[in-house]
């Protein structure tokens, strides 16, 4: 493979998405010159800024990316604005503090879309370079959202699945758990088309997906007798879990975004909450239905297996993510290397610090990668990152809790702390060592 050398350079706010940096040109620009600065924006720049900070909510940056991105792009305009981002809402405060004109703006937690991030980056380095105005601008990004995804129902569903396969023999289970987590996974994918299609029923998805996966798993385990019901459970549902959100909250709470990061840190915590009943709750229905599964240790498979499940898993990360297809080599490299990066180290130092070591690879790849594709290195850092992200440690806290087996909960949940802020460590750390480009 070689680097794609296109001609531009990203904004560095997605140069390492959820990363702080701090490239003084861009993030810490100097007081604006109130002789330069107009008292009010106008409608035109008004719905730009609108609609380039909701676009980037939407699409999962986090509160310190996006406030420093449209102070960017606010300043290149000769304009005087502040903005606060939470996960459900954004604050935009147009002109200086005396004659202040605040702009609220309602948004939901969004997800991930990368293949649609990278094309914001695109106008949002237009409008910066003064390439690009308000107006065509604001069109431009009406155009992205209003877009259709690149992935159908079909593909996704089938994302879920080989996701959950994948994860499967990442936690160890043989060819009966990666099968009936292969099926787990389908279910939960049709769970999520059918159920996220009205607001109402989506609220209650998590727990009825959970539900539905310790059921099946704990009754395949008393019929059968030779599966570890836990593993299907976890690897079933492993879409679900909020370790993505929690490494960002995490991330945000270090680089002072207080509010954003409680926020996001309650809802990763609430996630788990949901997910650890649905799961205690399923276990008893399958407990009822089937009799007590049995425990045991599955029998290990080859190690080129797990390679072929890293293979697996990028895939189904590039239709999750809804990142483009072309980006599946550099996504499956990066997470490799993280992935055994990260494993070698926690053989050598520890869970903790070896979540560190693999997320210190993980940026310091997707860093270079971005330098040299001229692209956000978020499109290889977010999919590498559940690879490394503590979820599975939480969902057993939870369920631990839940089986009233106190004190492995909360060790559990602690080491899902602490393997939290190893991650967001090795990320500091790899963008320090190689920050990402800044020049526009």
């Amino acid at each position: 493979m070689t680097l794609n050398s296109q001609t531009r350079t990203p904004l560095p706010f997605l140069a390492a998405e959820g990363l702080p940096s701090q490239p003084k040109e861009i993030f810490q620009p100097t007081e604006p010159s109130m002789a330069m600065v107009p008292p009010t924006t106008t409608p035109t720049t008004t719905r730009l800024l609108v609609k380039l900070s909701k676009a980037l909510h939407r699409f999962g940056t986090p509160a310190h990316r996006l406030e420093a991105a449209m102070t960017a792009v606010s300043q290149r305009l000769k304009l005087e604005v502040h903005f606060f981002s939470t996960p459900t809402a954004i604050f935009i405060a147009h002109g200086p503090a005396d004659q202040q004109r605040t702009s609220l703006v309602r948004v939901e937690p969004g997800e991930v879309h990368l293949e649609k991030l990278s094309e914001i980056d695109e106008i949002l380095h237009q409008v910066v370079t003064e390439e690009l105005e308000a107006t065509g601008a604001a069109e431009q990004v009406e155009a992205v959202l209003e877009a259709p995804s690149r992935y159908g129902p079909v593909i996704t569903t089938l994302a879920f699945t080989v996701a959950s396969g994948a994860a499967a023999r990442f936690f160890g289970g043989g060819l009966l758990e990666i099968a009936a987590a292969c099926g787990v996974g389908l279910i939960t994918g049709v769970l999520a088309l059918i159920m996220g299609r009205h607001d109402s029923a989506s609220r209650l998805f998590d727990t009825v997906a959970a539900v539905t996966a310790a059921t099946i798993a704990t009754g395949l385990g008393a019929s059968l007798g030779t599966t570890s019901a836990f593993i299907i459970t976890l690897a079933g549902l492993i879409a679900l879990l909020p370790g993505l959100t929690l490494t960002v909250a995490m991330t945000e709470l270090a680089t002072r975004n207080l509010v954003s990061g409680s926020a996001r840190l309650a809802g990763a915590g609430l996630v788990f909450l949901t997910l650890g009943f649905g799961a205690a709750l399923g276990s008893h229905l399958g407990v009822l239905i089937g009799g007590q599964a049995s425990s045991r240790i599955p029998q290990g498979l080859a190690p080129w297996t797990e390679l072929l499940a890293l293979f697996i898993a990028s895939g189904a990360f590039v239709v999750l993510f809804k990142a483009r297809p072309r980006d599946f080599g550099w996504i499956l490299t990066a997470g490799a290397l993280a992935f055994y990066a990260g494993q070698g180290a926690t053989h050598l130092l520890g869970p903790e610090l070896g979540a560190s070591a693999g997320a210190l690879v993980l940026g310091l790849v997707s860093n270079l990668v971005a330098r040299c594709r001229r692209r956000p290195s978020a499109i290889t850092q977010v999919p590498g990152l559940m690879l490394l992200v503590p979820g599975s440690l939480g969902f057993q806290g939870v369920s631990s809790l839940a089986a009233h087996d106190t004190l492995t909960g909360i060790e559990a949940a602690f080491s899902m702390a602490l393997v939290a802020v190893g991650l967001v460590t090795g990320l500091l750390m790899a963008n320090l060592l190689l920050p990402p480009r800044r020049s526009l």
